[in-house]
């Protein structure tokens, strides 16, 4: 029968309480990637209107390399560039193709791409679609990347190696010992590729990432998102002229794209204009980490010290039991479980925005508390 196999795929996943549904948002937000509340907020509405008075298109009608390229594209990257410290930079529609474009197009046969065993599903993707050989490496091990590309050089690998990690990683809320990194590429002549998305607004000068002393250097490419803590959409890759020259040139989901629409453009340079006037907006979440991790740290979750607090629970079927009941208190926090986290280790993902403030903190502490009867309070 006609898409029998699809069908009984579904049953099999809903048997094991695995089949991914669309939900509604509803109640309080535990569970977005809008850190700084910019999504709605009014100074970016205003820039969205601004633009579209000032005649800025809504659509692109064509890829980048066809008529598609707008003089907003070349705005935002020439100010993105500015702002991030880098010599070049090349929007994209979203973090995921922007991801890909960059594993599939740079690493070259004879390459090695090692990667921290926790990278997104978007750097797996590109990978496949790449040619260089890959090996992960243990989570935010520096010594594991130094020595699997020195045992490559040794059993005679000459290309270039490449190393694929994320500053702050999005289920664990732990951060990349990227200074540590840097020095393993630079010793092996590698090229360091740091994803930015779930640090981008939130850290480093001006939000500027955690990578941001890291930026402008030959060797480096980072990724800022502009889909979580910025607010809206896109994705800029930022990164040497020469990098950007070839994955103009060369990087599949950047040539047959539609171009990304221009008012996406535009609000997200007026993004990047409130990163760097509204620093409260960074303090104030700053504030709310912190006592999140007083609060939340006694009653199991881990205190990372970021805006992603993981609760982790282990089974399945307590994850998504605990999940439904702070639901049922107001709460919007999801269950996160394999193959999405590693087998044994399904968890509440908590993140923190500026939605909440500290009395919504205190109230979803007890509606924790109340649900595992077991934890401290």
């Amino acid at each position: 029968m006609l898409l029998a196999l699809h069908r009984d795929h579904l049953a099999a996943l809903a048997a094991r309480d695995r089949l991914r549904t669309l939900a509604p948002r509803h109640g309080v937000d535990f569970s977005s990637n809008d850190y700084l509340a910019l999504a709605t907020a009014p100074r970016l509405r205003a820039a969205a209107t601004a633009a579209l008075e000032r005649g800025v298109a809504l659509g692109s009608g064509g890829s980048r390399l066809l008529r598609g390229n707008d003089p907003e594209h070349e705005a935002l990257e020439a100010e993105g560039a500015r702002f991030f410290g880098s010599a070049a930079a090349l929007f994209f529609g979203s973090g995921y193709a922007a991801n890909t474009a960059l594993f599939a197009a740079l690493p070259q046969p004879g390459d090695l791409l090692v990667y921290d065993s926790l990278v997104h599903a978007s750097a797996h993707d590109g990978m496949r679609l790449g040619r260089a050989e890959t090996v992960a490496t243990p989570h935010n091990d520096a010594d594991a990347v130094d020595s699997t590309i020195a045992a490559w050089r040794a059993r005679g690998g000459t290309g270039t190696p490449w190393i694929a990690v994320e500053s702050l990683y999005s289920m664990d809320g732990d951060r990349a010992p990227l200074a540590d990194l840097a020095a393993v590429a630079e010793r092996h002549g590698a090229m360091l590729v740091i994803d930015e998305a779930h640090a981008t607004g939130v850290w480093g000068a001006h939000g500027r990432g955690l990578a941001d002393t890291l930026d402008g250097r030959e060797n480096v490419i980072t990724l800022k998102t502009f889909g979580k803590a910025l607010g809206c959409e896109g994705a800029l890759v930022c990164c040497s002229r020469l990098v950007r020259d070839f994955l103009v040139a060369r990087a599949r989901p950047f040539i047959f794209s539609t171009a990304p629409a221009p008012l996406a453009a535009a609000v997200a340079r007026a993004a990047l204009a409130i990163l760097a006037d509204e620093p409260q907006r960074r303090q104030r979440l700053h504030a709310l980490i912190a006592h999140a991790g007083a609060r939340l740290g006694p009653l199991g979750a881990t205190v990372t010290g970021t805006q992603v607090m993981p609760l982790l629970v282990g089974d399945d079927r307590a994850a998504l039991d605990l999940a439904a009941s702070v639901q049922r208190a107001g709460f919007d926090v999801r269950a996160i479980r394999p193959p999405t986290v590693p087998a044994g280790s399904a968890r509440l993902r908590l993140s923190l925005t500026l939605h909440v403030g500290v009395a919504e903190i205190d109230s979803f502490a007890e509606a924790v508390a109340f649900a595992t009867p077991g934890a401290r309070r």
